[in-house]
């Protein structure tokens, strides 16, 4: 497969800069891989739409506050994306201008931190520090990490927003934002038609940030990610896969984590790494729906829903979407695949 095989014309007047005035008041689109059809409706009725005995999965990350400036010991300023601890004092981190930031360099941040680049990657640095950062120093000196097609600073709206009202523990550097059209009243009124709500967690990395370079699909490499499944949660998805019932993903992290964990009848490991790659001809072992957002042209997220509901089908809504001015990427509409 061709990576342009996956791409699609998208004005840029569709990219949502900001999130909807309330958080939940977006529209859903719905598709159904049996027959076809296709509706437009808003997220308040989307219980309506979630079959009868239904597990959904969502993820309970909590975005870090992981972008921050650095000073050089040149006086320049650098940005920083803190990605993962590595080490005692040591964090992985994407840097500004990636090139310039070599083994030696030199930075200060913020409260008297000094830190120092002691190796590369291809698309990181490793940073070693005078002192470890904890999630409270992230919380008063970093940013919200707003992807890169957001062309405006993070404001105060942004530490909520770019939250799930269920997020939980830290350490992701996105939002796994399909989460971010929920609401309580929403959620209660899933759980008032008896849909099981269950949580898994998976750090969203920067594999989400990475492009998919090469011309073929299948020589690209997924960053890790780590995961964990609660002992509950996967109980829960077992029983309703033996019993039948439809197990509906809320993003693409959860996708990746059910479908990387499970193998025979059952979940193989509750934690662990992923660098699972989901593209067309894959078959799923557990996902019966997915609820999610839409995606960047090329993008592996864009491979993982055309995997599950067939490319030409999942295009053929994207250009739908387009001419229907849905608002596109993280703090877009949302779309329900069943």
């Amino acid at each position: 497969m061709k990576t342009s095989d996956f791409s699609f014309d998208l004005p840029e007047r569709l990219i949502a800069q900001s999130p909807s005035d309330q958080r939940g008041a977006d529209r859903l689109f719905v598709l159904r891989r049996r027959d076809g059809r296709r509706t437009h409706v808003s997220m308040s009725v989307l219980p309506d739409f979630v079959p009868d005995g239904a597990v959904m999965v969502f993820n309970d990350s909590r975005v870090r506050k992981a972008r921050v400036f650095g000073q050089a010991d040149t006086g320049a300023r650098v940005e920083f994306l803190f990605t993962r601890r590595t080490g005692h004092s040591e964090w992985e981190a994407m840097c500004g201008k990636l090139r310039k930031q070599t083994v030696g360099k030199k930075y200060s941040f913020p409260e008297g931190i000094e830190a120092e680049i002691v190796a590369e990657g291809a698309d990181v640095r490793i940073l070693r520090l005078s002192r470890d950062f904890d999630e409270a120093w992230f919380e008063r000196n970093g940013h919200v990490p707003l992807p890169p097609y957001i062309k405006r600073a993070d404001g105060t709206p942004d530490a909520e927003r770019y939250q799930t009202v269920y997020a939980r523990d830290h350490g992701s550097v996105a939002a796994p934002t399909a989460g971010l059209h929920f609401t309580d009243a929403l959620l209660g009124a899933l759980d008032a038609r008896g849909v099981r709500r269950v949580f898994i967690t998976l750090h969203v990395g920067m594999g989400t940030f990475m492009p998919v370079r090469s011309e073929r699909v299948e020589d690209h490499r997924m960053h890790t990610e780590r995961f964990s499944i609660p002992t509950e949660t996967a109980r829960e998805i077992e029983t309703a896969k033996r019993e039948g019932r439809p197990v509906i993903a809320i993003g693409t992290t959860s996708v990746r984590t059910m479908e990387s964990a499970w193998e025979g009848d059952g979940f193989a490991m509750t934690e662990g790494e992923t660098d699972i790659f989901i593209t067309p001809g894959y078959r799923f072992k557990v996902v019966d729906g997915l609820f999610t957002n839409f995606h960047t042209p090329e993008s592996t997220l864009l491979m993982l829903a055309s995997a599950f509901a067939g490319r030409e089908f999942i295009l053929s809504a994207y250009d739908e979407a387009v001419r229907e001015n849905y608002r596109f990427f993280s703090y877009g509409d949302a779309m329900l695949i069943l």
